[in-house]
């Protein structure tokens, strides 16, 4: 059993998401370093801004990394910093037993932890925190679509494609502003909750008979469903926004071919909602290191 008090944890690298998980985690009560966070964030005096990163990394017993923990397949997503730090490095400088937190592991990256004698743990894939993240993703899917439009929600017909954690999220906020809401999924279970749930749910292989109809069409399924025949099927003034990660849904040349507004929404909780999101994956964080025997409460 470790308490808290003994527990080094270091922070490294992404968004507001992150800062705002260091200033917690600190505020708790446990010794955080943070490493690619020194530029236009704000860390408290709690945080100890790691300057040697080869040592913060190696004399921590939890490091977390950001919601991806890359986008370039190399170094850590780190927006916020001028320095860049290899995702090699860190796995290579940690100390033999380190627990890794982070968001959208790779199998690569999972591999060569576990090789090195390392415990690598994918937060995004735990259940509590999919389901809330949900929520800042839908209210800034809902943000950008008034936004963008110069008419209301209510009374506008909404397509959803796919119909997981956010799309259900989703749905229920545009159906309590008033919209229709069309889901198109592909199990029938799906479609069957989404008619209790007041939804017009079609086969996504209808999607073609209904597009024209749609003001606003949300994607969530990240592999190419919106080609040419089904955005030249859209009116010209529908928008489209796309939340789901790369590759994405869409064809975005054809899109911009074909003049219909199409905006690639990712990694919307760090941008719409950073506090919110910093604090579920820090809950997300004291529930695994809870689960692993660390305690998190006062001695």
């Amino acid at each position: 059993m470790i308490h808290d008090k003994a527990l080094q944890i270091a922070v490294i690298g992404g968004d507001l998401r992150q800062a705002h998980l260091a200033n917690k985690l600190a505020q708790d009560g446990f010794a955080v370093s943070a490493l690619c966070l020194e530029k236009d964030v704000y860390l408290g005096d709690e945080v100890q801004l790691g300057e040697n990163a080869k040592k913060v990394i190696g004399t921590s017993d939890v490091i977390i990394l950001p919601l991806p923990v890359t986008t370039d397949k190399v170094t850590v997503n780190a927006p916020f910093s001028e320095h860049k730090i290899s995702v090699r490095e860190v796995l290579s400088s940690a100390k033999k037993g380190a627990l890794i937190l982070g968001g959208m592991i790779d199998i690569d990256m999972q591999t060569k932890g576990e090789q090195l004698g390392l415990t690598l743990i994918d937060y995004l894939e735990r259940e509590e925190l999919a389901v809330l993240n949900a929520v800042p993703t839908s209210e800034g899917a809902v943000a950008i679509a008034m936004r963008e439009r110069s008419s209301t929600i209510f009374g506008s017909t909404c397509m959803i494609t796919g119909y997981g954690r956010i799309s259900k999220v989703l749905a229920r906020m545009l159906l309590a502003m008033g919209a229709r809401v069309i889901v198109a999924a592909r199990k029938h279970s799906d479609l069957a909750w989404a008619k209790i749930n007041g939804c017009v749910a079609i086969p996504i292989s209808k999607i073609k008979d209904y597009t024209s109809q749609v003001d606003i069409l949300f994607n969530t399924v990240p592999a190419m469903i919106l080609d040419e025949e089904i955005l030249s099927s859209l009116s010209h003034d529908c928008l489209v926004i796309d939340l789901a990660s790369k590759p994405g849904g869409v064809d975005f040349e054809m899109a911009k071919n074909l003049q219909i507004k199409t905006i690639w929404a990712l990694s919307l909780p760090g941008k719409v909602a950073p506090i919110s999101a910093g604090e579920m994956i820090k809950d997300t964080v004291l529930n695994i290191l809870a689960e692993r025997g660390i305690t998190i409460g006062p001695n």
